[in-house]
């Protein structure tokens, strides 16, 4: 199971064995006369004692009969795979220091027996979805293993070799299927999805897994929340499910069960400050698990539609610079050069309000409506541009994998120059600029291809200091009209004042990378 820990989503990490304890009985001892006593800590309750309190209004009186009926479904997947062969070389609690430890006999970077990669062992969850032994379970349980490195461990006992069908990064959900020559013809028991009768906040819900190597476990409890977003790449493509219901690491892609048996969620990852369940689950809709398991079973991988647009949420008070209060929807950064977005004529702080009909309110909520469009198809945009309407047709792209999209954010990174020379300065919103001109590109790091003001010092009490603005950044529009002087910047804001609204959208340039920052204008 991944951990979210301190705002951090932690690695599967091998079952662990866990000791269990249990207190039965009414504990006796002997009083001064030898008379027995019953020891006040402990208390024994009556097989024949009635319910303290009724169960509420539909719930069942025991899970028993579900958890007959689907856990033979379940397996517990055992993955091995290679270890970070210079994590046995470091000195414990000296990580971060600049050296690591070399064997005795071997010279620094020389590669030995000992720089072999050692093997570690660690374990999840799956369960089967078609007789003939697709099994879906997490990304993260898979991602790592060896060649015939991954075993299943159903219900009966049996052991039983799988490989992997397909991975996704994205959503992390992966597919692997037993291939084992010791169950060829067999028929495996498996469950279904459930993706027509969503269940609703305070529904139960039963999980089964493999919590610390403990397999077939089953734990109940309810559904907490809907779309909840974990902070990471898999929160653009998965609007998570929040489960109370108790999930450890090793539960990491087991499911979540309604009280029909039906699978509604893939058990993903935990909030925790301790790395044990404190009762915030958070597991991958049914819809979304069904879907991604289909494409990986018929190609492989998952394609998605793709604009070659940076989007970022249109907050309330971009909303209010624009006159726009109220509207909801993602605002566009920037555009990829030549990419889809930009050949069909979407621009810059253009504010998208819907996708092919289907309103949308964040970045991400746009991310995943432009993710289910086949390449080729035509994806419509209700945008606004200055706040009015219009519709932008893109033809859609293929995204690239997420590691793709990574490298491209990472290229051309803020660089070292050296001084820029004093050139002429003015202030605007709390800052002090100048024009871009070459010394101020060369010294900042700063592609000709970007227009602007260059912003050479901040106040910090200012709106541009708390929003983070800072020196070197560039800032390329007002409103979306294209700064090139401060006094075009001032023309603005008077502009926005004129129409009594509280602040501006300023369009900033950093390390190559834009966003749209909303500063209130100082009274």
């Amino acid at each position: 199971m991944a951990a979210r820990k301190s705002g951090f989503i932690v690695g599967a990490v091998a079952g662990a064995g866990v000791a269990c304890a249990a207190l039965a009985g009414v504990g006796m001892r002997m009083g001064p006369a030898g008379a027995a006593e019953q020891e006040p800590s402990l208390v024994r309750a009556s097989a024949t004692s009635a319910p303290m309190f009724a169960p509420p209004p539909g719930a069942p009186l025991s899970f028993a009969d579900i958890f007959e009926k689907v856990s033979p479904a379940v397996v517990q997947i055992d993955v091995t795979s290679k270890a970070d062969p210079k994590a046995r070389l470091r000195i414990p609690g000296l990580e971060g220091l600049p050296f690591d430890i070399v064997p005795r006999g071997q010279k620094p970077g020389e590669e030995g027996e000992e720089a072999q990669a050692p093997k570690q062992q660690s374990s999840g969850s799956g369960f089967f979805i078609s007789a003939d032994g697709y099994i879906v379970t997490n990304n993260h349980v898979v991602a790592d293993a060896d060649t015939d490195g991954i075993n299943v461990v159903m219900k009966d006992g049996r052991e039983l070799k799988a490989t992997i069908v397909g991975r996704d990064e994205s959503t992390d959900l992966a597919v692997i299927k037993v291939t084992d020559p010791k169950a060829k013809g067999a028929a495996f028991p498996y469950v279904n999805f459930e993706n027509q009768a969503r269940p609703r906040v305070g529904d139960w819900v039963i999980t089964i897994g493999n919590p610390f190597g403990l397999g077939g476990t089953a734990t109940a409890g309810i559904i907490s929340a809907y779309g909840r977003d974990l902070g990471d790449n898999s929160s653009q493509f998965v609007d998570y499910i929040q489960i109370d219901a108790p999930i450890n690491r090793g539960n990491s892609g087991g499911p979540s069960f309604d009280i029909y048996g039906r699978v509604i969620g893939v058990n993903t990852a935990i909030f925790s400050p301790t790395g044990g369940s404190v009762g915030i689950g958070f597991a991958i809709p049914a819809d979304v698990a069904e879907a991604t398991a289909k494409q990986l079973i018929n190609g492989g991988k998952v394609v998605r539609g793709y604009i070659g647009a940076q989007i970022q949420p249109f907050t309330s008070e971009m909303a209010e610079a624009q006159g726009l209060a109220g509207t909801k929807g993602a605002i566009v950064a920037d555009l990829v050069p030549g990419g889809p977005a930009q050949r069909g004529g979407l621009m810059p702080e253009d504010v998208v309000t819907s996708v092919n009909g289907v309103a949308i309110k964040s970045g991400s909520e746009l991310t995943r409506e432009v993710a289910k469009a086949r390449p080729g198809e035509v994806i419509k945009l209700a945008v606004l541009r200055g706040g009015k309407p219009r519709t932008v047709e893109i033809r859609s792209g293929v995204r690239p994998t997420e590691k793709e999209l990574a490298d491209n954010d990472n290229e051309g990174g803020e660089k070292a120059a050296p001084a820029k020379p004093d050139a002429p300065k003015a202030e605007a919103l709390g800052m002090s600029l100048s024009p871009l001109d070459d010394a101020g590109r060369k010294a900042n790091g700063i592609d000709a291809s970007i227009k602007g003001l260059l912003i050479d010092n901040v106040k910090a009490s200012s709106d541009a200091g708390e929003k983070g603005l800072r020196k070197g950044d560039v800032i390329t529009s007002v409103n979306g009209e294209v700064v090139a002087t401060v006094a075009e910047v001032n023309a603005a804001v008077e502009t926005a004042k004129k129409l009594q609204r509280p602040s501006v959208n300023l369009r900033i340039v950093r390390a190559g990378r834009p966003t749209i920052v909303p500063l209130k204008i100082a009274p």
